[in-house]
This record gives structure tokens, sequence and C-alpha cells, in this order.
């Protein structure tokens, strides 16, 4: 569904991406974990658009995409979870959902759509009428998900989700976004916790300093000396 192939992307003279190459297959959860400034958010922005690579390509569904605008990218089928939530503080649950629609049109289909998410978060149909920014942070992430799935994306991305929750909410945020991979929607997942990342994932990549130093089935890489080192604080 997902190929990056040799992507370099830069800010400015800065090189963020170095040969960047990975691939996610349709129906899989794939992740990418890797320390502060390694290139994950990057990764995530190069193939949204928001930021283009110099170069290397970025194909989606046998497309090639990185030559695109973001809002042509989304209609193709690609929305983003991202990193601090975002979600519009002043605006209500609903109308934070609704904007996650506007590209679509399918009108009718909106109403089955936000059903899905209040059913996948029963705390947002509580609050649908509640100020996005008066919600706690579990129930604006919860929301910044429920925003992207509004799209009705073929391929998911999402950027730290469990950033600043607590472990039980962390456990809740995962055991979700299982449920939406078997709903038939496919996931690219960004995360610093590694372990549950894996644990959720089917396949994984290690970025380090803008570049891919491992990839492996996800049980794989729970078992790697690198990984277990460096990204679970394991001896």
């Amino acid at each position: 569904m997902l190929q990056l192939a040799d992507v370099h992307t830069y800010y400015g003279n800065i090189r963020a991406l170095r040969g960047v190459s990975l691939s996610v297959e349709r129906g899989e959860i794939v992740t990418l974990i890797g320390a502060n400034g390694a290139g994950k958010t990057t990764t995530l922005k190069t193939i949204l658009g928001t930021v283009r690579p110099r170069r290397g390509t970025v194909t989606f569904d046998g497309r090639r995409v990185d030559t695109l605008g973001t809002d042509r990218i989304v209609r193709l089928g690609i929305a983003q979870s991202p990193e601090g939530r975002r979600i519009f503080p002043r605006m209500s649950v609903l109308e934070n959902l609704e904007l996650g629609a506007f590209a679509r049109p399918d009108r009718d289909g909106i109403t089955a759509d936000l059903e899905r998410v209040f059913t996948l978060f029963p705390r947002l149909r509580e609050r649908v009428a509640q100020k996005g920014g008066t919600l706690s942070g579990g129930e604006q992430q919860m929301l910044a998900i429920g925003r992207a799935l509004m799209a009705r994306p073929a391929l998911l991305l999402l950027d730290e989700p469990s950033m600043g929750l607590s472990p039980i909410l962390v456990e809740t945020i995962f055991r979700i976004v299982q449920d939406i991979n078997r709903q038939g929607t496919t996931i690219l997942l960004v995360e610093q916790n590694a372990r549950m990342a894996l644990r959720v994932a089917h396949r994984g990549y290690v970025i380090q300093t803008g570049r891919i130093v491992l990839h492996d089935a996800a049980g794989e890489l729970l078992r790697s000396d690198l990984v277990r080192k460096t990204y679970l604080g394991e001896k």
C-alpha cells in the first residue's frame, strides 16, 4: 500500500532523513520506533507532503504522491492523528469530528462514521457538545484519532498516540488501535513507547539519525539486543 524508496528529506541545509526505505502492506500495523529527533515525525510529514523529499519517492496504492499537495494526498486515502493532538480547542467534540470529514464527497456516510467513532470512543459520545480544549489529555487523544478516522482513510498515520498519557490510558489507546486495524484500516504507528508499539504491530522499523537501522517482524524486534538495550531499558 505504501512505499518509501531512498527518501532524503531536508530542513534547509539540515538533512533529517538519509535514504529511508520502508513499506506498509494492506491490513498491517507497522511501527516506526526511535529516539527524539531520529526522524520519525519527519517521515510522516514526508508521506503527507507537508515537507518534500529532495531525493527518493513515496508511493501510495501504486501512485507516486511525493509531488502532490497534502490536500490531494488526504483525498487519496491517507489521514493523520498528529503528535500533540492538535485538536481545535474552542470547537466542540462534534465540530472537531465533522472537520475530519471535510474532504469527503460522500456526505451520506458521515453519520455512520460518527457512530463508528462513538462506538470506539464512548467517552466522546458523552462529551459531544463539550469544547475540545476542556477535555482531558486522554480524551483529546481519542478525539484526534477519531477526527482522523472521519476521513475514512485507507491508511492511518498515528504520531505518538501514547504521549503524556497514564499507563491505563496507554493500554486503552493501543487496544483501540488494534480494533481500528481489525476493522480494516492499515496503520503506520510512530511511537516512543517501543514495547507497546511492538506488542500491537505486525512489523517494525528502527530509525536512528535519519536512517533505518533495523527492520523485522515485531516479535523479533522485541528480542533484538539493540531494541532491548536502547529502547526497552534492558541490560
